[in-house]
């Protein structure tokens, strides 16, 4: 992963979202998941989820019938949360696999074969060598598959000073207590000064936010602070990437230029 060996844990956000994972949360996963994809259902389709989190999207991919579902994650964390989600909510489902993996390893990862649907949101511009790894999950698609991946846009200049600041966060104790005591103020009184001047309940925004993500927005916040490594791309590039690699363009949905992630599907020619 990073190669000075600073790295952000996501996985207590994910435990922490189990706890109100409910059927709605679930349906809107395969809505958004069948929405990008094009396709109402995965029926015979094989799907990879690299980077899976919670492992909420490749329950949805068992959901929408796919019939063969692999999940992998870095964090051990993660992949606990995706294996006590598949308790719950698919406990017969003996065709959805979950193992800790690195997107890194291209030996491991050949070793998985190719599919039909490769999936990997939010995850390769976090494992230090970003284009290595975009690399090596096109390599997992099967002639005529899809790929759909999710990568934070470069917003220039403005990326860099993130970048600074994240690392800043990873270099120990008194690196995390600078940025903590500089930024998350900013975003309390920003969200505090938004709400007196709508009228609007200052407490509510954070339970709302709870009850709709499922995570504190106090996790949310560090996450975004801490989550390095950190890589960027923009819509072009990420395009001309897969391109040159017999990859066609079929969905692209962008963050607007903003501090998000556009959304890319591939079709592999």
């Amino acid at each position: 992963m990073s190669s000075d060996g600073n790295r952000f844990e996501f996985g207590e956000n994910w435990a922490s979202f189990l706890r109100v994972v409910d059927d709605e949360r679930i349906r809107a996963a395969e809505e958004s998941l069948s929405s990008m994809l094009g396709l109402e259902r995965l029926d015979g389709k094989t799907f990879l989820d690299v980077g899976c989190g919670s492992g909420l999207f490749s329950l949805a991919a068992v959901r929408l019938g796919a019939a063969r579902v692999h999940s992998l994650d870095y964090d051990p964390n993660s992949v606990g949360c995706a294996v006590e989600l598949r308790r719950r909510y698919a406990p017969g489902a003996t065709h959805w696999t979950i193992e800790r993996g690195d997107a890194l390893d291209a030996d491991m990862l050949r070793s998985l074969g190719t599919w039909d649907i490769v999936y990997s949101w939010g995850v390769l511009h976090h494992t230090g060598s970003m284009w290595r790894a975009l690399d090596n999950v096109a390599a997992l698609v099967k002639p005529g598959g899809t790929l759909f991946v999710s990568i934070y846009n470069d917003q220039g200049w403005m990326s860099r000073v993130w970048t600074a600041v994240k690392r800043t966060y990873n270099r120990g104790f008194a690196g995390k207590a600078l940025v903590s005591a500089t930024f998350v103020p900013y975003y309390a009184m920003r969200s505090l000064l938004a709400d007196l001047a709508f009228f609007r309940n200052p407490l509510k925004r954070y339970s709302d936010y709870r009850s709709r993500r499922g995570m504190s927005m106090w996790h949310d916040w560090h996450d975004w602070l801490g989550g390095y490594p950190f890589e960027v791309a923009t819509p072009e590039a990420i395009f001309d990437f897969y391109a040159a690699k017999g990859f066609t363009l079929r969905r692209l949905k962008t963050c607007g230029g903003g501090v998000g992630c556009n959304e890319f599907v591939f079709e592999h020619r």
